[in-house]
């Protein structure tokens, strides 16, 4: 296989970052040796997430087999999810904003018309459902466990507890429509034809998209992760690592 030079738009920190946390992964665990460093380590499970790069390409460009390389991406992977934070947690940071924005997400998967369960009807294609919480500048605070893709948005905020857990903490919450009928603390546009709504209410529509705006940010954040814009993986390994790439978006701010 021919090789060539490559790079990764992430800062050394986030290396380091990773690197430390692996480092401290094998001397919990009392591992004395791997075949490549930690700084090597956490580049190819870097390269991987942020490029999508495949197995095959890193065993090359790394020099070593393709089971070590899924076993440096499956353990750098574990090693970050564990550091992403729980729901209870995003809430407390959310209730030192002024408010919190939510929205839902579909992660398209490599699946065949047969499963219909990861089929949604609304973005026309197979994938998990996510659904993530940033703070009012559009900056992730928390991104749920992944749900199949026909899972509607209001029934996937239920399932993991959002509204509840916004509610009791009295945290404001900014959705769209899709959130109708979750009540608490989560307000939604006004639903209607613009033509059929009053001045006031269109008014209130306006603003509301104007702030959900900055939502969007999140999610064009999750997608310059190129691993999340076609994941071939098994769909129980999506969870853990949406998680780890929050841990790696909240250790870069």
């Amino acid at each position: 296989m021919l090789g060539y030079p490559s790079g990764t738009d992430l800062s050394s920190s986030t290396l380091r970052f990773l690197a430390r946390h692996l480092r401290q992964r094998r001397r919990e665990i009392g591992s004395r040796w791997r075949r490549l460093p930690a700084g090597r380590r956490a580049l190819l499970a870097l390269a991987h997430l942020r490029c999508g790069d495949t197995y095959g390409r890193l065993a090359a460009a790394f020099n070593v087999g393709l089971a070590t390389v899924y076993r440096y991406i499956r353990e750098a992977v574990d090693v970050l999810a564990a550091l992403a934070p729980a729901l209870e947690q995003a809430v407390s940071t959310g209730a030192t904003k002024a408010f919190v924005i939510l929205d839902g997400t579909l992660l398209p998967i490599d699946r065949i018309a047969a499963d219909r369960p990861f089929y949604s009807g609304k973005h026309m294609k197979h994938g998990m459902n996510v659904q993530v919480i940033t703070d009012p500048f559009g900056r992730l605070l928390w991104v749920s466990p992944a749900l199949p893709g026909a899972v509607h948005d209001i029934k996937a905020a239920r399932t993991h507890g959002i509204p509840a857990a916004l509610t009791q903490t009295g945290v404001r919450c900014w959705a769209d429509k899709a959130y109708q009928g979750a009540d608490g603390t989560i307000r939604v546009p006004y639903r209607g034809r613009w033509d059929k709504l009053s001045a006031g209410q269109r008014a209130v529509n306006t603003s509301h998209a104007t702030i959900r705006a900055l939502g969007e940010q999140a999610m064009a954040t999750l997608k310059t992760w190129r691993l999340l814009r076609k994941l071939r993986c098994s769909t129980t390994r999506i969870t853990t690592i949406v998680k780890a790439i929050l841990a790696l978006q909240l250790a870069a701010h």
